[in-house]
């Protein structure tokens, strides 16, 4: 495998989560247009993507971050700066006031939610701005897991709880309900939101349209989108307009590294354990689920050998599969898993005590930097 024989490569330990800096630059260059072609602020959502090694390079182009927790919020307010936005589907009564020493902007997740703290918000002598999390009745997401606007969602005031006048103290909207999605269902979102909020619109400071929008994906017809967003701002100027993407910032801009640790043959396939955990390490290949994309594998033909990859815990669907290689593997081989920095980070767990990543970056000049390797004791002490 040629990647595994490079110099570099070589020295990383496995396994590795690896950042790429030129590919998180040219993605920040897409984010940077946008913000010059359109009214619009972008902000990072920690909730993808939280390697604060990196904020100081992504802040020289994103306006702050949004954060979903106490915890989140308070690594934005330390690590980041800039804007601060903070949502939660349900906020704890010890954890408010914290919050509300980072937070510019608060948005509650029901009506009931902000009356039991706009009190405690309004004694405040600097507010944040407060906002409300809509549910705009539409989302493209398919995978239920994803899907904030499936029936009886959880997330979000619909239109038929709002009545007709603005709740006194809400400056502006949260819509979130895409996942990875196109310019078209950006519009499509912005048009619900008419159809079913429109009579608020002029009363707003600002709308949030959350995340899910997935432009640095190759395809993503950035013009369209940027089209689409000045467009409803020419039609409510008044209204400044919030991205949160996660997704998109670290698309494509790191992998996790792995070794071969066995390999077991069965009539049809062959059986590859890693040293990883897909259950552990890379949750939503199995939450959405999709197949990442190995490096230097492909496609099973017919006739060619068919490998499965395993992770090392004990949990009997631990495994993705099917690749080929044009070459038989060996223990020992390393194993490159694209496009894993966005979602993996943020989710893994020490479940069965498998050895834990480590985190490096790969820096424009071709050297890599170790960030962070784990050890025993980081599992202990999760323990008690």
């Amino acid at each position: 495998m040629t990647d595994t024989r490079n110099s570099v490569l070589a020295t990383i330990p496995s396994p590795c989560f690896v950042l790429e800096e030129a590919r998180l630059e040219q993605n920040l260059a897409v984010f940077e247009r946008v913000q010059q072609e359109t009214p619009v602020r972008v902000l990072l959502a920690l909730k993808a993507f939280s390697l604060f090694h990196c904020f100081p390079l992504i802040r020289k182009t994103l306006h702050g971050a949004s954060a979903s927790s106490l915890w989140e919020a308070q690594l934005a307010a330390e690590e980041f700066g800039g804007e601060l936005h903070v949502y939660s589907p349900a906020y704890r009564d010890e954890d408010m006031s914290a919050i509300m020493t980072y937070a510019s902007h608060i948005t509650f997740n029901s009506l009931s939610q902000w009356e039991r703290f706009r009190p405690l918000i309004e004694r405040s002598p600097s507010p944040p701005s407060i906002g409300l999390r809509i549910n705009p009745q539409y989302s493209p997401v398919k995978t239920a897991l994803y899907n904030p606007c499936q029936p009886f969602t959880r997330l979000g005031v619909s239109p038929e709880h709002l009545g007709t006048l603005l709740p006194q103290g809400i400056d502006g909207f949260l819509s979130h309900n895409l996942c990875e999605s196109d310019s078209h269902e950006l519009e499509k979102t912005l048009i619900h939101i008419e159809q079913f909020f429109g009579h608020f619109l002029p009363q707003l400071k600002w709308l949030n349209l959350g995340g899910g929008h997935l432009m640095t994906r190759q395809g993503y017809d950035i013009a369209h989108a940027i089209k689409v967003l000045k467009a409803f701002h020419n039609r409510y100027p008044h209204i400044e307009l919030i991205l949160e993407p996660g997704s998109a910032v670290a698309w494509e801009t790191g992998f996790l590294l792995s070794t071969v640790r066995d390999i077991i043959p069965t009539t049809d396939i062959t059986n590859v354990i890693l040293d990883i955990s897909f259950t552990a390490h890379m949750p939503d290949c199995l939450e959405m689920p999709y197949k990442p994309v190995i490096r230097g594998a492909h496609e099973p033909q017919k006739g060619e050998k068919a490998y499965r990859m395993g992770g090392s815990s004990c949990l009997a669907g631990d495994f993705l599969g099917d690749y080929a290689f044009c070459y038989d593997l060996s223990v020992s081989d390393r194993i490159i898993f694209e496009d894993m920095m966005h979602y993996t980070m943020v989710k893994t767990t020490m479940f069965n005590g498998v050895i834990h990543p480590s985190i490096g970056i790969l820096k424009k000049n071709g050297t890599f930097e170790i960030l962070r390797q784990f050890s025993y004791e980081d599992y202990r002490v999760r323990l008690g």
